[in-house]
């Protein structure tokens, strides 16, 4: 059975915030979010394949795949989050079944390990997307908005090592981003 790590640690707000740091929710950029993981999307030619399988490469030796649905109640923008997770030894992928759109937030870590809050980035993605946190990623758990949905999540589980750390943290306000923010272009859907 997998362990589970709780730490609480009380970070900083973001230079400038208020009472709370905000995150505005951007569309999906993809050059952004590599450093995190990747935005898995459908092939453009009927009968084409995009292959995400190198996500998964390295996933310690007395582990094994574990894929399973979850049914998520939905939130409404503003909120804010108060904890964040990650998974040292493996990645973790969501692909929608039956969801609009839901928040992504990742933060990177300090050089202690713990979540930096000042990096922070956070997008809205359709529900035509999903999307794979590549190990050790510091981020929010499943959230849907606009009305509860359904993943798939898949990574590889069972190990000697922990593999669930949750963190609570410094509340952070998921916000919509401004109107007149543009997507960023995806060369991976070209």
């Amino acid at each position: 059975m997998t362990r589970q790590i709780r730490k609480s640690a009380a970070l900083p707000d973001r230079p400038g915030a208020g009472h709370a740091a905000t995150i505005p929710l951007l569309p999906p950029d993809a050059a952004a979010f590599a450093p995190f993981g990747q935005f898995v999307v459908p092939p453009d030619a009927p009968g084409a394949r995009r292959f995400y399988s190198d996500a998964f490469a390295g996933a310690p030796a007395d582990t094994v795949p574990v894929i399973h649905v979850n049914h998520v109640h939905h939130r409404v923008l503003p909120f804010a989050i108060g904890q964040i997770e990650r998974h040292p030894h493996a990645a973790q992928c969501f692909v929608p079944l039956d969801v609009l759109r839901y928040a992504v937030v990742v933060l990177p870590s300090d050089p202690n390990g713990d979540p930096d809050p000042a990096g922070a980035l956070g997008f809205v993605v359709p529900g035509t997307m999903g999307v794979i946190y590549a190990p050790g990623v510091w981020h929010l758990g499943a959230t849907v908005l606009d009305r509860d949905g359904s993943f798939v999540v898949t990574m590889w589980r069972d190990g000697a090592q922990a593999d669930d750390e949750f963190r609570d943290i410094s509340p952070l306000t998921l916000i919509a981003a401004p109107p007149n923010r543009k997507t960023v272009h995806d060369p991976a859907q070209d």
